[in-house]
């Protein structure tokens, strides 16, 4: 009796091979029936091991993979069971993205008659503007306080900022020569601090004592010091002589 052989196809590991299965059955690669796969599985590998093929390790590794995997559905919480199931979902989209993308530089390759040239043109990639990042409640406030202060630093000041400089009266040194001269008419004397002194604002304080500057200099009046006061003087028509 002739004993009859067939030939297995040879896969590159064992995801390639799962993926063999579950496009052979038509299985949903989005939800795998984890038992009806194995069990595909271990009869391939049971063929392989009939045919006297060597099945490398990491095809056991993921027979060994998919029996945790089914125990893991069997007790009363399968969180981790649906868990496993994912990241092998994952891996498997994963290599059959790579497989595609290999099969069509194949073809081009086939087409240009080698892998010496190949091109493609270019394509407009999407840009994805969603930011993801996660921020503690109080990053996002400092932030914010900081993004606000740049913005109020481009406002032009308003009219209030000004108000201490425009909108103050401005003493000439002139009206306060008049000032101390009428103070000082007729020969009185008076301490130069109370002529000072009664300044209502800076600028007539700054300005009165310019004044007296002035006055001193053009020997219309004189300083005479007493005890640690200096007082001024002039004569009855704010001349001295």
């Amino acid at each position: 009796m002739v004993k009859l052989s067939y030939k297995l196809p040879v896969f590159e590991g064992p995801l390639d091979l799962l993926l063999h299965l579950i496009a052979k059955h038509k299985l949903n690669i989005n939800d795998i029936p984890i038992a009806q796969l194995l069990d595909q599985y271990m009869e391939h590998i049971e063929a392989m091991q009939q045919a006297d093929l060597d099945v490398a390790s990491e095809f056991m590794e993921m027979a060994a993979r998919l029996v945790y995997i089914k125990t893991a559905s069997l007790l009363p919480r399968p969180e981790e069971s649906e868990q496993l199931k994912r990241e092998l979902t994952g891996q498997l989209l994963e290599y059959q993205a790579v497989q595609e993308a290999a099969a069509q530089l194949g073809e081009k390759a086939r087409q240009s008659g080698g892998f010496d040239l190949a091109e493609r043109p270019a394509l407009e990639l999407p840009i994805d503007q969603t930011y993801r990042r996660q921020h503690s409640p109080g990053v996002l406030r400092e932030h914010y306080l900081l993004a606000a202060g740049r913005g109020k630093r481009k406002v032009p000041p308003p009219a209030e900022a000004f108000s201490g400089i425009v909108s103050r009266k401005i003493v000439s040194v002139s009206s306060r020569v008049v000032f101390v001269l009428r103070r000082l008419w007729g020969g009185k004397r008076m301490p130069m601090d109370d002529l000072i002194g009664a300044s209502r604002s800076r600028s007539e304080m700054v300005a009165t004592f310019l004044a007296i500057l002035e006055l001193i200099r053009s020997k219309r009046i004189a300083v005479e010091e007493s005890g640690e006061n200096m007082v001024l003087k002039a004569d009855g028509d704010g001349r001295w002589k």
